[in-house]
């Protein structure tokens, strides 16, 4: 019997794992074919909870013990609630503790998996209020090093080396790519805009020049109406003079006769002699 792969089928789905003395593992499967996948359990250094009643996981890295999720506390420790602000006009002018959800979400799994975001004035290690349990708090820029140091010993670099911090240039670069993305967006918008405002003037433009030839061309028309008719017979038999009409007449006699007409537009009337027909 001939056996075929079953085609893989596109999925959003998670498989998750749970083990006792492990970090919970959450892998996102895009296809229904998980050839090839592995579950790493790693270690755990026990739990966490809030004052909200949240509880976390914690794992430890060299000789400091880290949370694995983002805070999302909305309470200090001693009970007081933190102010939740929903504006950005006021949250980018505060003064005073504050925090938000991203994209002020209020779903809650988009809050367990991002966290809360708390401005300068909660963390300010002058603010007597705090927002990590007894035991715990926000780490220093210097444990932040030790960190990074930590994980670049131990190969954690994006190349595989065990020195310079190219942890922190892919991330930089991968954020700075992000803002010329940004950057590029916001230029298309405004070549858009600026565009549209463009075709906008263009199309005034081109009806005010359609509307100034028409004008125009109405005024050619009143003057060759109104410019004189010369006889040109009277010049031919010695006469000399010139023959006007007006209007309408005009173009009428020179339809008539086109030969012996013809139209000028300074005539010069001799002896004041002004021909009619």
């Amino acid at each position: 019997n001939r056996l075929a792969k079953k085609a893989a089928v596109a999925i959003n789905d998670v498989i998750a794992a749970t083990k006792t003395g492990y970090l919970n593992y959450r892998c996102v499967q895009y296809t229904s074919d998980t050839t090839g996948l592995q579950i790493k359990m790693i270690a755990s250094a026990g739990t966490l909870t809030d004052t909200d009643g949240n509880v976390y996981q914690t794992v430890q890295i060299g000789t400091q013990v880290w949370t694995v999720e983002n805070l999302r506390v909305t309470k200090y420790n001693d009970g007081s609630s933190i102010p939740l602000d929903t504006s950005t006009a006021t949250w980018g002018n505060a003064t005073t503790p504050m925090f938000c959800y991203y994209s002020n979400t209020t779903n809650s799994d988009s809050i367990k998996k991002y966290g809360a975001l708390y401005n300068w004035y909660v963390v300010n290690p002058l603010n007597p209020k705090k927002i990590a349990p007894t035991g715990w708090h926000v780490p220093t820029d210097a444990e932040w090093d030790t960190l990074q140091n930590n994980l670049i010993a131990k190969g954690y670099n994006r190349d595989g080396t065990t020195t310079g911090n190219n942890q922190a240039i892919r991330q930089n670069a991968q954020i700075q790519i992000q803002n010329i993305r940004n950057i590029g967006a916001q230029a298309t918008a405004r070549y858009n805009a600026t565009q549209a405002a463009y075709d906008a003037q263009q199309a005034k433009r081109d009806a005010d020049q359609d509307a100034q030839a028409r004008t125009n061309q109405e005024f050619s028309n009143y003057l060759l109406d109104q410019t004189v008719v010369q006889d040109n017979n009277m010049y031919n038999n010695g006469t000399v003079g010139h023959g006007t009409a007006w209007n309408s007449t005009a173009d009428a006699l020179v339809k008539a006769d086109p030969d012996r007409f013809e139209y000028v537009e300074k005539p010069n009337f001799w002896q004041g002699t002004d021909y009619h027909r």
